[in-house]
């Protein structure tokens, strides 16, 4: 089996949104050389994160393979991006032939300015909820960490991002599979404050 994962990156883009799902589905296949997950930006070049962490993606969106998923992440980028037609052309075009149409956070305003969840059930980061709904032809769901609606699965902000490409290594391969991934990057949240121990 092969696969290819395409991380969409952009300047403003926040980190864990793509770096969350990256460790994800890189450790989930590191001993499987048939499969790729890569980042994509639209001209390739150097992307400066909203911390400040700055990335060099592995492919502009001339170079790009085609995919099997596709993953848009979040960040105050989306706001300039959503008014990019090269980036809502390339996520529209590019998500036509995946099989699963992903996004972490404000990522789902991408996925809706390129009209990918016209009337299906979605989720955003919780403080970004009602300027998606008013962006009509939506529904969009309140306090949860991912939705999928056929082959789209959004996820809320930043850390949803991980528990969403969880489930999609379950689909993609098994949820054994995925329950040994989430094992081998010891992810079992366990916030400081209600979690500590005295």
């Amino acid at each position: 089996m092969s696969l290819t994962i395409g991380i969409l990156m952009f300047d403003d883009v926040e980190e864990l949104d793509f770096a969350g799902p990256w460790e994800v589905f890189s450790y989930g296949f590191k001993d499987t050389l048939e499969n790729s997950v890569f980042t994509v930006s639209e001209t390739g070049d150097m992307v400066k994160c909203a911390k400040g962490l700055r990335v060099l993606p592995d492919h502009s969106f001339k170079s790009a393979p085609a995919l099997d998923v596709i993953l848009v992440p979040g960040g105050q980028g989306t706001r300039k991006e959503v008014n990019n037609p090269n980036v809502i052309d390339w996520i529209k075009n590019t998500a036509a032939s995946c099989t699963w149409v992903t996004s972490v956070c404000t990522g789902a305003l991408l996925l809706h300015e390129a009209g990918l969840v016209t009337g299906k059930r979605v989720t955003t980061y919780w403080g970004f909820v009602d300027a998606l709904r008013e962006r009509g032809n939506v529904t969009v769901l309140d306090d949860v960490r991912y939705v999928r609606d056929g082959n789209v699965v959004t996820s809320a902000g930043v850390s949803a991002g991980i528990d969403m490409s969880l489930w999609l290594l379950g689909q993609l391969i098994d949820e054994d599979f995925a329950r040994q991934t989430q094992k081998g990057i010891e992810y079992f949240p366990a916030p400081p404050y209600p979690a500590s121990v005295s």
